[in-house]
């Protein structure tokens, strides 16, 4: 993938999240239309590529606005990462230079890739991770709608434990994945999986598209890094 076709893709793909996003606060939150409504033509506007820096550096600024709006990022690890990557491509559209774009570009690939290592890191010297049973409490404590018949899933202890190690090892590895462009992909399609199976479990459905977002990013870092290799 190269640059330029890394970074359309990006454009969309966060186009199309911050547009689905929006929807959900036309109907039901009458008090952030103010905010979601802009968001959304933006988000259009930047998916068919009108004025793509200008644009950019609106949702930006918009992103900000709603961080004082909710008092800090409410969807949490996705509002971080929705402007991390707005930050990137707001850098990307304003270097001087290719080499200043490439490198802006590259600080995602790079913010992507220890999201999913710290993550692994995090879980992974936390006892009840180790035990599992940090994932048993997901299943029967969980806020979110999880029906009654996958709650029965936090007594399969056994299970659980080699779940909460499979997630753990998988995260860890992830930066040695970049080493080969079958690995990566194949890693990719099973991160992409399991924000998904979150999405359909736990209703996180905002991770999905924003960390889908980043993926151009990644897999085109890894065709540079091989090439200057």
């Amino acid at each position: 993938m190269n640059f330029d076709d890394a970074v359309r893709l990006t454009e969309i793909l966060l186009g199309f999240a911050f547009a689905q996003q929006s929807i959900e606060h036309f109907t039901r939150f009458a008090n952030e239309r103010h905010l979601f409504i802009p968001r959304f033509v933006l988000a259009i506007l930047l998916m068919i590529g009108f004025q793509t820096t200008w644009v950019a550096i609106l949702l930006f600024l918009l992103g900000l606005a709603m961080l004082h709006r909710f008092q800090g990022p409410y969807n949490g690890g996705s509002d971080r990462m929705s402007l991390l990557i707005l930050f990137c491509l707001c850098l990307v559209y304003i270097a001087p230079t290719q080499r200043w774009q490439e490198m802006a570009f590259g600080y995602l690939a790079l913010q992507l890739v220890f999201s999913y290592f710290f993550s692994g890191w995090v879980k992974i010297i936390n006892p009840e991770w180790r035990s599992g049973r940090a994932l048993c409490d997901v299943f029967q404590f969980s806020t979110y709608p999880v029906s009654e018949s996958l709650r029965q899933w936090s007594k399969s202890s056994r299970i659980l434990f080699v779940m909460a190690w499979g997630v753990m090892i998988f995260e860890l590895i992830f930066p040695l994945l970049l080493l080969s462009r079958i690995s990566l992909i194949i890693a990719l399609i099973i991160a992409a999986s399991f924000h998904f199976a979150n999405a359909c479990l736990f209703g996180l459905n905002r991770f999905f598209w924003i960390w889908i977002a980043a993926y151009p990013s990644i897999l085109w870092f890894q065709s540079r890094f091989i090439m200057v290799g």
